[in-house]
């Protein structure tokens, strides 16, 4: 065996993962202890005992990405224990056909390697007795290529305590005193879409002050220090692409060939947005006036300069954005009309993929994203060759425009999902906390699964911090749409939190993290305000007492929060204040913020004691986003992430899409003993059917931990019925009309209409929601998360029985509500 395999040829520093096995095999805590336990049984692998673990070896022939994984096992397992690498055991890691000795025991038949020939990232875990002369007994990871090989190496970091976020949420490893692992084999993969990954964006506010001022300031931002920390997290999740960071402020990543190298020693596959074809980034690349990108005046120019980009990377594994944009995230220059845009495009393609192929590499990956303007285009009737994958985008809010139809499914190049989980642009902008619920993403992601969308899924991950969670989920959903979407969003979030924070706790922490998600989804921190830019102000529609009340929610959940801090371990407290005392006492603040300014104002006629009292709140509010966002940037982990938090809006800049701050009132006067008191007024109570009060018919299923009331009820969209939903219930007194909220989601479609049919007391009710993405009515529908739709008619007291019918896809109810007749309702 001397020669053929070398004995950790790399040691570097810090951190391991796993997130294959909890995973795939439910990704729960409890399942990893199945097969890596801290007791030994009969025929169980020694991992780490008695301050000596298992001896790493690898194969010199390996892949590069095999070596730094197996590296990174070798130093986790040394976080965990305390153990030197010095053990009588050893653990195998490589790749069919680039590990001899692997490929021997396969040949033996010691390794039933079957399933893992041909297959596209996929390992497994066994043990072999007596694998070679003087080895009495291995552990052998082995991968089907060379991301599955390091997959299995971070899936047994994972298992053993260390989470992916280890670095980038400061999740520190738990001490344990032995790990061993049990015998037998550990199958996983491929996975369920072929590519998965995140794209870096809007970083000007987080991602490049942090780099450039705190962790890589000897480098032009962002530079290979910061992408291999990336690179590494990618891999500890199980993804395998990028598309990097591009704005203005940004070192394009191709100008320094140092980043391309490194991810490709890492095995990340480079792609780039919508904005940016054939790997350029226009904004920093391209020199000559914006103008000139032009494809009807300026084509040879412009074939240069893409010709270039193939050339220099012809060599790494890249997926190759098609098609032209603008220079930044704007139309194509020169084309008029839509035909126009339509013939230019289709000539641009061929162009395209003529200089692919002229490369060497014409059957790489490549895809087109339909992206705002670009979708009109394309339903014109625009060609994209049949092995072109067509990205298909949401509305910037999560929530997807188009799924792909019977003729897309049938392509080879296959659908993909490009989702946001952050956004700079219209109507407002929302860059500070990550608020989208995952049971969001599950919902929208398997409409998308069911489709076809299956080829690729990236994230719009922002500056990735504080979008932990969702991103973890997001991905994981990707690996294993099946497995992870049967789970509860609570036993998935509870998993999330026991590897980041703490096991005990896991539970509560899942609660606090819903009702702050449900909480934020009626209106995230960033979007704090009832009109639109440019338009006239306007108060929320909230009561005083309705605000109050709210604040209540936030109130109890920051409390949640707080008696629990204590009960965390020490190694774990800069995680728990990243992942949940930061976003949870932050949006509370940001809420007291604006709705103790706005009671304010709307008291300080008539109750000075109660205005003077809410103002203080507001001021109080705002020095508590400024102490908690000094404490992120300042005092956790060190100081390790000074620049990456910033509130929005952070400066000055796009101005036309960002939040504008509440103006705080000057309160500095001591609290008026009473104030000129105003006659109380009475709100009529409105009644609300829920979700969870109706009977779900076969054309309807329950979707937990979305929207206001807990659960959403949604069609099933198989288009034949299938049964309706049906609710009885009592009106009080008087004289209601009705109103239907619904999310703000598409049918199959961008402007086809949501329709369903309500029948109240034998009473149909054809209702229809149009869809127009840019309208007034979506941006309020997605500053809302909610679209309410009001039924003709008034309804009298008593009992009464609804049912709910609907057989296009992307119907979900939030609820029936009944506001009284007499009252000036403003539908909110």
């Amino acid at each position: 065996m001397e020669g053929l395999i070398s004995s950790r040829p790399l040691f570097r520093g810090a951190a391991g993962l796993i997130g294959l096995a909890a995973f795939l095999l439910s990704a729960t805590a409890a399942l990893a202890d199945e097969w890596v336990r801290g007791a030994g049984k009969a025929g169980d692998f020694p991992l780490a005992v008695s301050g000596h673990a298992a001896r790493i070896v690898t194969d010199p022939a390996d892949h590069a990405v095999v070596r730094i994984a197996a590296a990174d096992l070798q130093d986790d397992i040394g976080a965990v224990t305390g153990a030197n690498d010095d053990g009588a055991a050893q653990i195998w890691i490589g790749t069919l056909g680039r590990n001899a000795a692997i490929d021997a025991l396969v040949k033996a038949k010691r390794i039933d390697a079957g399933k893992l020939t041909g297959a596209w990232e996929s390992f497994l875990i066994t043990t072999v007795d007596r694998p070679a002369p003087g080895v009495a007994r291995a552990l052998v990871i082995v991968g089907s290529d060379r991301r599955g090989t390091a997959y299995g190496a971070y899936e047994l970091s994972r298992a053993i305590g260390v989470s992916p976020w280890h670095w980038w949420a400061d999740a520190a490893p738990l001490h344990r005193d032995a790990i061993y692992v049990a015998k037998g084999v550990k199958r996983f993969g491929p996975p369920s879409v072929k590519y998965r990954g995140i794209f870096l964006n809007d970083e000007d506010w987080g991602l490049i002050p942090w780099a450039a001022g705190t962790h890589a300031r000897d480098e032009k931002p962002l530079g290979p220090k910061t992408y291999e920390k990336i690179f590494e997290l990618l891999l500890r999740l199980k993804a395998n692409l990028l598309w990097p960071a591009m704005h203005k402020v940004t070192q394009p990543f191709n100008t320094n060939p140092d980043n391309a190298a490194l991810a490709d020693r890492y095995g990340i596959v480079m792609g780039s947005s919508h904005a940016e074809p054939m790997l350029r980034n226009n904004v920093g690349e391209w020199t000559a006036p914006a103008e000139d990108f032009d494809y009807l005046k300026n084509p040879d120019r412009v074939r240069q300069y893409w010709d270039a980009r193939v050339i220099a990377n012809k060599g790494y594994e890249s997926i190759w954005t098609l098609g032209m944009r603008g220079i930044h995230d704007s139309g194509m220059v020169g084309p008029k009309t839509v035909e126009e845009r339509r013939a230019t495009l289709e000539r641009i393609f061929a162009d395209q993929r003529t200089m692919l192929g002229k490369a060497g590499i014409g059957d790489a990956p490549q895809v087109f994203t339909p992206y705002k303007e670009v979708l009109d285009i394309y339903r014109a009737g625009l060609k994209v060759p049949d092995d072109v994958t067509l990205m298909w985008p949401d509305d910037n809010f999560g929530y997807i425009r188009h799924f792909p139809d019977a003729a897309e499914r049938t392509r080879s190049g296959g659908s993909g999902i490009y989702y946001h989980l952050s956004y700079l642009g219209a109507p407002l902008s929302y860059l500070w906390l990550s608020t989208t619920p995952p049971a969001l993403i599950r919902q929208e992601m398997s409409r998308a699964w069911d489709h076809g969308a299956r080829a690729m899924w990236v994230v719009n991950a922002g500056d990735l911090k504080p979008a932990e969670l969702a991103t973890d989920y997001f991905l994981r959903m990707a690996w294993d749409v099946e497995g992870t979407r049967a789970r509860t969003i609570d036993d998935v979030v509870a998993d999330f939190a026991a590897e980041t924070i703490d096991a005990a706790q896991a539970k509560p922490i899942a609660d606090i993290l819903r009702a702050y998600h449900r909480l934020n989804f009626e209106r995230r921190p960033e979007h704090l305000q009832w009109h639109l830019p440019n338009e006239k102000a306007q108060k929320s529609p909230l009561t005083i007492a309705q605000a109050d009340a709210r604040l209540a929610q936030f109130a109890a959940m920051e409390k949640a929060a707080a008696d629990i801090a204590p009960l965390i371990p020490a190694e774990r407290q800069d995680a728990f204040f990243e992942l949940v005392g930061y976003p949870v006492q932050a949006s509370a603040a940001a809420n007291r913020r604006f709705f103790g300014a706005e009671a304010h104002d709307r008291l300080r006629d008539t109750d000075l004691a109660e205005a003077t009292r809410h103002g203080a709140l507001a001021r109080d509010a705002d020095d508590a986003i400024t102490a908690l966002t000094q404490r992120y940037n300042r005092d956790v982990a060190g100081g390790k992430w000074r620049g990456m938090m910033a509130v929005e809006p952070a400066d000055g800049q796009w101005r036309g899409y960002r939040l504008i701050p509440p103006i705080l009132p000057a309160v500095d006067a001591a609290m008026p003993e009473t104030g000129r008191q105003a006659a109380p007024t009475e709100t009529a109570k409105e009644t609300i059917v829920a979700p969870r009060d109706f009977v779900a018919g076969a054309g309807w299923r329950r979707v937990d931990d979305l929207g206001r009331h807990g659960s959403m009820l949604a069609t099933t969209g198989k288009g034949d019925g299938g049964g309706p939903a049906t609710a009885r219930f009592t009106l009080p007194t008087g004289r209601w009309r009705m109103v239907v909220d619904l999310l703000p989601a598409y049918a199959d479609r961008d402007g086809d209409p949501l329709r369903m049919t309500l029948t109240m007391d034998g009473r149909d009710q054809r209702l229809e929601a149009k869809r127009e993405t840019g309208s007034r009515d979506w941006a309020m529908g997605v500053l809302d998360n909610r679209l309410t739709i009001a039924v003709p008619g008034e309804w009298t007291g008593g009992d009464h029985r609804l049912t709910l019918d609907a057989r296009d896809g992307g119907v979900l109810i939030e609820a029936v509500r009944f506001l009284p007749a007499e009252a000036d309702h403003a539908l909110h």
